[in-house]
């Protein structure tokens, strides 16, 4: 029998820890900040934002949006960041990616500060993630998988692991967070010769992508868990994963749902990274 694993318990057991976490910090007269730094207004920054700002609120981190005009310069881009990073009240720095054109990412992640850099665009922070160093910030869509893993009681030690995408958002990171667990990964690309089999072969397959139900039933073992970190609308306006849930869900131990699974876990990670930063730079 399989069971769908949502993401809403493991959210809700973040927030209560949080919420005990920040209460204790408010007696020490430190208010946990974060800051969203949004270029324009895309739809699907301005979704995720919603959500950031109410788990933040539900858990008692302060928040402020900084709005800046699609054509900011990347001069403008560095003072405003650079401000942040100077800004003592400000503990978390969230910049919504991707950039416009005329803003060069690869210069920018070294202006962040890695201690407020909650979301891994720093590659001080992705050093840390490869060596296991637990001071850094892991991305929050990742350390939301693992969190799901470790709160449905999965050992990853020795599993067969395969993550179907290597962006530098899920699928790069994700391998690093499950090599760090002692788990065995493949991970496969646009290149990869045959994605199917290498699934097939793997006890837990976690898939990123992008792409509306890439992943079908003959691409999963029996008894495999599979985490969708996907999020598509398909041709009917649906919201649906990169993993054909319907086709796979019979086979599978565990699945994850979408909506309902990753993503409902990554803004308390997000708050969750706040109130680390904030106890980091705090002595605490």
């Amino acid at each position: 029998m399989s069971q769908v694993i949502k993401g809403k318990p493991v959210a809700d057991k973040i927030s209560e820890e949080l919420v005990l976490e920040i209460e204790a910090l408010k007696e020490k007269v430190i208010q946990p900040k974060l800051t969203i730094v949004r270029v324009g207004a895309r739809p699907d920054d301005l979704a995720y934002e919603k959500g950031a700002l109410g788990r933040c609120k539900k858990v008692g981190v302060e928040t402020e949006v900084k709005e800046l005009p699609e054509d900011i310069t990347q001069d403008d881009f560095i003072k405003e960041l650079q401000n942040l990073n100077e800004d003592k009240a400000v503990n978390g720095i969230l910049i919504f990616r991707p950039l416009p054109e005329q803003l060069d990412e690869s210069v920018i992640k070294y202006v962040i500060a890695p201690e407020k850099d909650i979301d891994c665009l720093s590659p001080v922070n992705v050093g840390k993630m490869t060596e296991g160093d637990k001071t850094g910030f892991p991305p929050c869509t990742p350390t939301a998988v693992m969190e799901i893993l470790k709160f449905y009681g999965v050992e990853l030690q020795g599993k067969d692991c395969a993550i179907i995408g290597a962006s530098m958002v899920v699928g790069k990171p994700t391998a690093i967070l499950l090599l760090n667990e002692n788990a065995t990964i493949s991970v496969c690309h646009i290149f990869t010769k045959d994605s199917a089999k290498v699934a097939r072969q793997a006890e837990v397959v976690v898939v990123g992508v992008g792409v509306p139900r890439l992943v079908k039933e003959n691409w999963i073992a029996e008894g495999a868990i599979v985490i969708d970190v996907g999020i598509n609308v398909d041709n009917e306006g649906n919201l649906c994963g990169d993993v054909d849930f319907d086709g796979v869900k019979d086979k599978v131990s565990m699945i994850t749902p979408v909506p309902g699974g990753v993503g409902s876990v990554t803004t308390s990670i997000l708050a969750k990274h706040v109130v680390k930063a904030c106890k980091q730079q705090n002595n605490l």
